[in-house]
């Protein structure tokens, strides 16, 4: 039975896409669907064991035994700033679940109670963040390269999605709606604590921290004058390491973005107004502001995730916000761009490489304190 369910598995993955840019996210509410009877599984291993079985940056380990985990969900995709994943928490930590569906608002509400079996899916890290999803195996599934929304080589994810219809249903169970998870509030030791958070092996492993993956809520930031954001003079072509004459960072200062992020529309908008101008390329051979570079940007021109920079006392978090969000072409209030107010945050505490970025669940999670 278990090699026919194996072989089931492995066709059903031929079926999955590469990572790709993000597409702008359409909200549809199902107002009359079949509400199904929740379910109970008996868990038999905590979120933060699970995590700890993943010992080592480059070595996604595959579950091969019958665990099952259980967590609300802390999270909710409808502003569009989280895409294709969900993330559940129980007492002991989150993790993101790579479910690779959009719309997942309509079917896991936040305090809904979510089991997941475990067994035949992979944990895998993407840049310090621990990932439950499905195995990439190229060969079986006939996956190439691609790229997420901000061009990153899929190939940087040791972990594809379960968005095969048939793996969805025989991993992940849906139990009763509860209430919303209570935000944790951190302070900046809890920060600090995350991102020197030890393996029970002893070695140093950020990706452990408890509360990455979880709802928090970080008090009284401070604007850092500064962003960051990759941008490709050409998303038609390749995005891996070697093409660095086909990206330009935005990086050390603010240039002129005042938005939390960068849609289509305000890409054009500022390339127009000559605010990219003095980046450059990868390779620092050109500059936006050389005329054939700007009109290819403008003739291509894509949306793109933003990283605001906040301080909360002497450590960075930034704010990162896709370019798809609905709430990307909000301008932050002025008072928060020139430091004379602070504001607070609640969403999912994520790891980017070994410092803090923070993901908002919507425009209201956003309080500024004037």
């Amino acid at each position: 039975m278990r090699k026919l369910l194996f072989a089931i598995s492995v066709a059903a993955v031929a079926a999955l896409t590469s990572c790709s840019e993000w597409e702008p996210v359409v909200n549809v509410n199902y107002d009359n669907v079949d509400v199904a009877t929740p379910v109970t599984l008996d868990v038999n291993c905590t979120i933060a064991q699970l995590k700890a079985m993943y010992s080592k940056i480059g070595n996604p380990i595959k579950i091969d035994d019958d665990l099952i985990i259980g967590g609300q969900v802390c999270s909710e995709d409808r502003s569009g700033n989280i895409y294709k994943s969900l993330y559940i928490q129980d007492a002991t930590g989150g993790i993101e679940l790579k479910i690779g569906k959009g719309q997942l608002y309509n079917d896991y509400k936040p305090g809904q109670w979510v089991y997941v079996k475990c067994e035949g899916l992979t944990l895998g890290n993407y840049s310090g963040m621990l990932q439950l999803g499905y195995g990439r195996n190229k060969k079986a599934s006939g996956e190439e390269s691609g790229t997420n929304e901000d061009g990153e080589n899929a190939d940087d994810y040791e972990t594809t999605y379960i968005d095969v219809q048939y793996i969805i249903d025989t991993h992940i169970f849906k139990g009763k709606v509860d209430s919303p998870v209570t935000p944790k509030v951190l302070t900046e030791d809890d920060l600090k604590a995350n991102l020197s958070a030890r393996h029970p092996s002893g070695a140093v492993m950020a990706q452990q921290g408890p509360d990455f993956g979880t709802l928090v809520t970080l008090k009284g930031l401070k604007y850092g004058k500064e962003v960051f954001a990759l941008l490709y003079p050409d998303p038609d072509q390749a995005h891996d390491k070697d093409h660095s004459s086909n990206r330009v960072f935005l990086s050390e200062a603010t240039w002129n973005i005042t938005t939390w992020a960068l849609t289509k529309q305000g890409m054009i908008k500022h390339l127009q107004a000559g605010d990219f101008d003095d980046a450059s390329t990868g390779d620092n051979a050109h500059k936006v502001k050389e005329a054939d570079l700007k009109a290819l940007m403008i003739r291509k021109a894509n949306a793109y995730a933003v990283s605001q920079y906040f301080k909360l006392g002497g450590t960075v978090v930034q704010v990162r916000t896709s370019g798809f969000a609905r709430f990307a072409d909000s301008e932050m209030d002025p008072a928060i761009l020139d430091g004379t107010a602070t504001i607070d945050v609640t969403g999912i505490l994520c790891n980017y490489n070994g410092a803090i970025q923070f993901t908002l669940i919507d425009e209201d999670s956003v309080v500024i304190n004037k």
